[in-house]
């Protein structure tokens, strides 16, 4: 099923869309490599959280399942990865119903909520799916989204398949964070990293996928404080996303000086299951010191200061995440930090 956003809209899903924006060298990189018949079997996509590394790898992964002998004359005369959505492999990826794709990804538990992990379990399936017989010439897919999500077991199950790769397999490991992925996994992956998009490119991807008009004045908006990322994008539509961002930027232009009253407003508009504000509010503090980090004005006592403080609110909110912790003692904690780190 698709998601939708705050406002009801209705959102594709990667493996719904056909479109992709801003990656054309990273494409054509997979592309190249593929047609070259000495593609690796494991590669290891990083960039920032929505901007398009699903897309591309469910592109990739329809690509190779309509194309699978590489020696025809579509493969060789191919431009880009685009399969015509009325392919047949086109259907059955969009439906979840290819039996050469496989996508690890966070499931619901017994109680209908998300898992902040991808469990053993889940990645088993692995060892199943490559251990059957294979699809159409012999062509499986598995794309872990994110390999970030994978619990320690659950790498190590990933790990054991990778290790040994059956013939004509193709893993596609998503990471927001690719020098976090453990190092047995990333050294045996072909690196590719994806750069946030222009704005004009998230405007695009964000309306597409929603059936929103490219001139709507909430995307627009939305897309120019995305960080170049059409999830985030998506997520600020409609909601209060884009309000907390705004609060957190106002508190944070206003370091070292802190504002007690407004730190409460803000813990309490984070709430406590809205896993969508508390990443808004990280990344708009990521975003802050980025622009410190890498300012004219930066000093080596400066950056080595809020690189340290950048690794401890890190560990803090990935805490407040996954054991849904309370957000306002992470919003005091945070700025308590930072205003440490800038007087």
């Amino acid at each position: 099923m698709s998601k939708r956003t705050g406002d009801d809209r209705t959102i594709a899903k990667p493996r719904e869309t056909t479109a992709l924006f801003g990656h054309g060298e990273a494409e054509q990189t997979l592309l190249d490599a593929y047609r070259s018949g000495r593609i690796a079997h494991a590669w290891l996509i990083g960039g920032a959280r929505g901007i398009g590394k699903a897309t591309l790898a469910c592109r990739m992964a329809r690509f190779v399942l309509a194309n699978p002998v590489i020696s025809t004359p579509g493969v060789a005369k191919a431009t880009s990865l685009a399969v015509d959505n009325q392919h047949p492999v086109a259907r059955q990826v969009a439906s979840g119903a290819h039996g050469g794709l496989l996508t690890l990804e966070r499931t619901a538990n017994d109680k209908g909520v998300l898992r902040t992990v991808i469990t053993v379990d889940e990645s088993r399936q692995t060892i199943s799916f490559f251990g059957t017989t294979a699809a159409v010439d012999g062509w499986r897919v598995c794309v872990v989204d994110t390999v970030d999500e994978l619990n320690a077991n659950a790498a190590n199950a990933l790990l054991k398949i990778i290790e040994e790769p059956p013939a004509r397999s193709l893993f596609l490991l998503l990471s927001h964070a690719p020098a976090r992925v453990l190092p047995t996994i990333r050294s045996r992956c072909r690196k590719l990293m994806l750069r946030p998009l222009p704005t004009d490119d998230v405007i695009r991807a964000a309306a597409l996928a929603s059936d929103i008009s490219e001139n709507d004045a909430s995307l627009i908006e939305a897309a120019k404080a995305s960080d170049g990322s059409v999830g985030q994008a998506l997520d600020l539509i409609g909601g209060e996303t884009l309000g907390l961002k705004r609060q957190t930027t106002a508190l944070l232009e206003q370091l070292p000086q802190l504002d007690q009253r407004a730190l409460h407003a803000l813990g309490d508009a984070l709430g406590l299951n809205d896993r969508v504000a508390l990443t808004a509010f990280v990344d708009t503090v990521e975003r802050w010191l980025n622009e410190r980090l890498h300012g004219p004005d930066a000093s080596l006592p400066r950056l080595a200061r809020l690189a340290e403080v950048w690794e401890k609110i890190v560990r803090v909110a990935r805490d407040t995440s996954d054991y849904n912790l309370e957000r306002k003692p992470l919003v005091f904690s945070v700025f308590g930090m930072l205003a440490e780190a800038t007087r």
